[in-house]
């Protein structure tokens, strides 16, 4: 918890803002999302859990408590608000032992953020192992008073937020039983909008309903919360014009179709300027490898406008330009950390496969192991401020105060499925 001291420093720099107040009970539940009924670890009961929305400037104040007891997957957690800024709050960005110990069962955590200039559309999860494939995620809004695409859409709610997910019908932990035992990617069974979808020869689940008035315009925060596939999303017969990439609010671009990989988010304006009915919301999802129970193409959901009977769609899958990422431009580009300077530290990261056959991973020859203390509590207890300071398998580099840092990241040859995918994507965390 935090310090009276530090509660009063927040509330100091951030007079003119309010605390946004969440309360998030991770539990266990029995789910049936795609139709296969089992147990899971919820926010709130919900999957996806609760939507956190506040505004820019505001301080967050979410409260987590542990109530986990299911033993076949994690008891303890840790939530990572995924996109949010940490600027001088390191210690309430949630990787477990790396900026605090996990929440252990019956206790709770609160984290204080605040969102100072930060806006749009961002995402939270379990930063502990694979926890989150279990259920513990969901979408986080930030909304700017000052947009400057309000004036393109009419509806951006909770009933507009989009999350893509996918969905395995085995707890975490023993998928990574039998990852590391073959060397063999976990395949998901099923993709999911909302926490609903099909999985192949399952009962026919429903799907989600986004419900639309003819005439309006409606922003869609498309996310994707999954694991490992990425998916292209469209909606037959209606434009998708991007206005913003994760939390950056973008020149309006428009497309038919966009991919969408895991930890993206996208805002996209829809106008329900069509025939009254319903229309398929598309989101095939690509995964590594295929299984018999995952159908790519039974990741939908439905647009139905107001008026239009209670059934499935029977449209057709729109075709059109997709989006090139190449050709997103935000509204104010703030160039280069540094400029066109060089930069004042070069760092070489090469990605490998563990020696010896084992299935694994390393950085620069060294393989990431969990520390025993945190490694920001290592650095606030023992003074910790060189790499000496630090046991070789944390892979921690200690930069200088102030500086452009430039990363160099090498993969290597062992780093690909057969089929070409890349297996080690890279995830920079703001600090």
């Amino acid at each position: 918890m935090l310090s009276s001291l530090t509660l009063l420093a927040l509330t100091t720099r951030c007079v003119s803002a309010a605390f946004v107040d969440y309360t998030l009970n991770i539990v266990n539940a029995q789910i049936s999302p795609d139709g296969f009924s089992r147990k899971a670890s919820l926010v709130n009961g919900q999957f996806p859990g609760t939507i956190l929305f506040a505004n820019k400037g505001d301080i967050l104040r979410n409260t987590v408590v542990n109530q986990l007891t299911d033993p076949t997957m994690r008891r303890s957690t840790t939530i990572h608000w995924h996109g949010l800024f940490q600027s001088t709050t390191a210690y309430e960005d949630g990787p477990a032992f790396v900026t605090q110990c996990p929440i252990a069962p019956n206790t709770t955590y609160q984290y204080v953020i605040p969102l100072r200039d930060q806006t749009g559309t961002h995402w939270y999860h379990s930063h502990l192992g694979s926890q989150y494939v279990d259920g513990v995620r969901s979408a986080i809004v930030v909304y700017d008073p000052n947009d400057p695409h309000k004036s393109l859409y009419d509806f951006d709610n909770e009933s507009t937020v989009i999350q893509l997910s996918d969905w395995y019908h085995t707890p975490a932990p023993a998928l990574g039983e039998d990852y590391f035992d073959s060397g063999n990617e976990p395949v998901p069974d099923s993709g999911l909008i909302n926490g609903r979808g099909r999985y192949n020869g399952g009962p026919a689940a429903p799907w989600s309903v986004f419900t639309v008035q003819k005439g309006k315009r409606y922003r869609f925060r498309v996310i994707n919360n999954g694991a490992l596939g990425y998916y292209t999303f469209q909606i037959d017969g209606h434009p998708l014009k991007i206005i913003e990439a994760d939390g950056i609010a973008h020149q309006p671009y428009t497309v038919n179709s966009l991919d969408i990989h895991p930890g993206e988010r996208y805002s996209i304006v829809v106008e329900a300027n069509q025939t009254v009915g319903n229309y398929w919301i598309r989101a095939p999802i690509t995964a590594r490898r295929s299984s018999s129970t995952l159908d790519p193409e039974l990741v939908k959901a439905v647009l139905r406008y107001e008026g239009a009977p209670a059934q499935d769609p029977n449209t057709s899958k729109s075709s059109g330009l997709k989006l090139d990422q190449n050709l997103l431009k935000p509204v104010e580009n703030p160039g280069a950390p540094g400029g066109s300077a060089p930069a004042d530290v070069v760092i070489d990261l090469k990605y490998g496969g563990v020696s010896g056959g084992a299935t694994g991973w390393q950085v620069n020859d060294s393989q990431y192991k969990s520390p025993s203390l945190p490694t920001l509590l290592k650095i606030l207890s023992n003074n910790a401020s060189t790499n000496a300071d630090f046991a070789r398998s944390e892979n921690t580099i200690v930069l200088p105060y102030n500086k452009v840092i430039e990363l160099q990241i090498h993969g290597s040859s062992n780093v690909a499925d057969p089929d070409g995918f890349p297996r080690i994507p890279v995830h920079l965390v703001e600090p």
